[in-house]
């Protein structure tokens, strides 16, 4: 979720505010956040993918659904539906 929510501020406020109101500490600040949250997602990802014995394909869409946005939020709901099947 924190790398979602750091991706879509960067996109969606500091981005514009660098290139509209020309104050690119924004896109410093908001960026190395979202690059720390992003490598954070993507070791985390591949921690359940060997724990879990997900295949390749799993890691590929983690991956994908952290490049889109909006992306991590819809990959959150489908794992958390997984889950619920998983534990009937």
């Amino acid at each position: 979720m924190a790398e979602g929510i750091s991706f879509l501020v960067l996109l969606f406020i500091a981005m514009p505010l660098k290139y509209l109101a020309h104050f690119p500490l924004a896109v410093t600040v908001v960026g190395g956040l979202h690059g720390i949250l992003f490598v954070a997602f993507l070791g985390l990802a591949n921690e359940v993918r060997t724990s879990y014995h997900k295949g390749f394909g799993w890691m590929v869409k983690a991956f994908l659904a952290s490049i889109l946005p909006f992306g991590t939020f819809i990959m959150d709901k489908q794992w958390k539906q997984e889950e619920a099947e998983a534990a009937r």
